[in-house]
């Protein structure tokens, strides 16, 4: 096994070799994408996918709720729900641009591997945040290296791709952390509930909807289903859901230049002054200013890097 620091090296020549200008970048490993960023932006607004995220080179900064959490080469970060956030580049320089690494899973993949692993979250446990940064330990960087080296020897991908992928669940699965990746497999845990919630409101977030309802869903009494649903996504599912709606209201200023008005209507505010005042509260300006800045800006919407 490689030093850790030559890994995250190799790694980081890697991406760099891999990426021609700045933005996301896809890649032939399956649901693996690579980042490259060359100057400091403003933060962008996106939904985080159940991912395994690595910073290469440079430093980035995500936002849940009013939690910081604060990643470097030597950790990762991991989502294991959806989950709305706001996300910086904080160490990032032609000389030096920032890489990033993404690997996106889903539950079952997390599934697969918690049936042979020594991992296990009694259904009774509590509800754990669901996204957390941690500490990169030399097998979980040396199965990403072998990962991403597969690039190289692409005839090899369809074959060892998944295996990597799994051992890579695995390191995380068999971490500190780990119980907090396996709660969203494991049936009947309060986590897992919670991720039905959390996948009906992503989904359908213009609707308007009671607590009771989500609590039926979810098989918990109200009080029950907001605390597990704070503690896993650091935020009540109102304040989610409205993460949601100001996102993608952004997004539809800023691509299909419609009008503020129309815009509040269409994420399923019933007032649009309603709407442009939380719009200045979580972006600090009103709508068409904001267009204006981020235009001006150039920001690219964010991809779960």
């Amino acid at each position: 096994m490689s030093d850790g620091a030559d890994l995250r090296t190799e790694l980081a020549a890697l991406v760099e070799c891999h990426t021609e200008g700045n933005g996301v970048h896809s890649t032939a490993l399956p649901s693996v994408f690579f980042m490259r960023q060359t100057t400091l932006a403003p933060p962008t607004y996106g939904m985080y996918n159940p991912s395994f995220c690595l910073v290469l080179q440079g430093a980035k900064n995500v936002w849940l709720g009013q939690e910081c959490f604060t990643y470097t080469p030597t950790d990762y970060l991991l989502a294991s729900v959806n989950l709305p956030v706001i996300a910086q580049v904080t160490d990032a320089s032609p000389d030096r641009p920032y890489l990033g690494l993404k690997l996106e899973f889903t539950p079952d993949q997390v599934l697969s591997v918690l049936r042979n692993s020594r991992s296990y979250v009694a259904p009774k446990d509590p509800a754990q945040r669901a996204m957390f940064v941690s500490h990169m330990e030399p097998p979980l960087s040396d199965a990403v290296i072998r990962l991403v080296r597969l690039l190289n020897h692409r005839e090899d991908i369809p074959v060892l791709a998944p295996l990597i992928t799994k051992e890579i669940l695995y390191r995380v699965l068999e971490g500190s952390c780990g119980p907090a990746l396996a709660q969203i497999a494991n049936v009947g845990s309060a986590a897992y509930h919670i991720k039905d919630v959390i996948d009906y409101i992503t989904h359908h977030f213009e609707r308007a909807f009671r607590m009771a309802q989500l609590a039926d869903m979810a098989n918990m009494s109200v009080s029950s289903l907001h605390r597990h649903f704070k503690e896993v996504t650091a935020m009540s599912p109102i304040q989610f859901q409205k993460q949601l709606r100001l996102q993608e209201a952004r997004r539809l200023l800023l691509s299909e230049g419609m009008g503020a008005a129309d815009v509040a209507f269409r994420v399923g505010y019933e007032s649009p002054s309603q709407f442009s005042r939380e719009y200045s509260r979580w972006f600090g300006l009103p709508p068409r200013h904001d267009v204006r800045r981020a235009k001006a800006h150039a920001t690219p919407p964010l991809t779960n890097e």
